[in-house]
C-alpha cells in the first residue's frame, strides 16, 4: 500500500516532466496494483510545466510512436474505444458530450473570448450515467488567462508513467495550444494533479534504461 505525503514535480517541459515523475516513481513509490497488475506507484502528485509545448524532444526521443497515435486518436476521433472496452474517446466526451452534440472546447474558447477574467472555464470527460465500467483517467481541465497566458489545471485519478503519460502530455498540451490560439493569448502553465501515478511492474526496468540515457533527467 502506498504511503507518504504529497509529492511535487515541477519541469520545463512535458517530456521532463514524464520523466522526472517516472524518476520518483522508481525511486520513492510504493508496492500497489491496478486491477490484478502489480504496480509502483505515488500517491497525489502535483506535475506543473512552465513550457508545455507537444512537439517535445524528450518524448520523440524515447516515446512509443504507436503509443502517440493511439493517444492522438483518443483526443480527436469521435468514436469508441475498443482498448478500453468500447468506452466513449475523450474527443467524443470533449466535442459531443454524452452524445448529445455539446462541444465543451468551443464553450470554452467562447467563455474566455467574452470574458477573459472568468474563473469558471471548466470541463469534465466523465459522463457518470453511462461511465460504470470505465472512469476516463484524465476527468477534469480547467482554464483561465493569467498575465494575458492561458493556463490549463487537469485533474487525473490514474496515470500510468511507463507507457501512457507521456501521450497524455502531448494531448493536453495541443488542447491548451489551440485554446490559447483561438483565445487570443499565449500558452501558460499545464499543472495536473494525479492521485495515482504509477508504473506497471513489467515496465519498471525499461523506464529505469531510459532514465540513464536520458542526460538531462538523470535517475535519482
Amino acid at each position: 500500500m502506498s504511503s507518504g505525503g504529497p509529492t511535487s514535480v515541477r519541469a520545463r517541459s512535458i517530456g521532463g516532466a514524464w520523466l522526472s515523475v517516472a524518476g520518483r516513481i522508481l525511486t520513492d513509490g510504493s508496492a500497489a496494483r491496478w486491477g490484478s497488475q502489480p504496480t509502483r506507484e505515488l500517491l497525489r502528485v502535483t506535475i506543473e510545466v512552465d513550457h508545455p509545448v507537444p512537439e517535445d524532444p524528450i518524448i520523440a526521443r524515447f516515446a512509443d510512436p504507436e503509443r502517440l497515435a493511439w493517444m492522438h486518436a483518443n483526443f480527436t476521433e469521435r468514436s469508441p474505444v475498443a482498448e478500453l472496452g468500447d468506452a466513449d474517446s475523450y474527443a467524443i466526451r470533449l466535442y459531443d458530450y454524452a452524445r448529445m452534440g455539446r462541444d465543451q472546447v468551443a464553450w470554452v474558447i467562447e467563455r474566455l473570448q467574452a470574458d477573459p477574467g472568468a474563473r469558471d472555464a471548466t470541463i469534465t470527460t466523465f459522463q457518470p450515467l453511462t461511465d460504470s465500467s470505465y472512469v476516463p483517467c484524465v476527468s477534469l481541465l480547467d482554464f483561465w488567462v493569467e498575465d494575458a497566458r492561458l493556463q490549463l489545471a487537469v485533474y487525473a485519478h490514474s496515470i500510468d508513467f511507463g507507457t501512457k503519460g507521456y501521450a497524455n502530455l502531448v494531448e493536453l498540451a495541443a488542447l491548451q495550444k489551440r485554446v490559447a490560439a483561438d483565445c487570443g493569448t499565449t500558452v501558460g502553465r499545464l499543472t495536473m494533479t494525479v492521485k495515482s501515478a504509477h508504473l506497471y511492474d513489467t515496465e519498471l526496468g525499461l523506464m529505469a534504461g531510459i532514465l540513464a540515457q536520458s542526460p538531462s533527467v538523470p535517475p535519482e
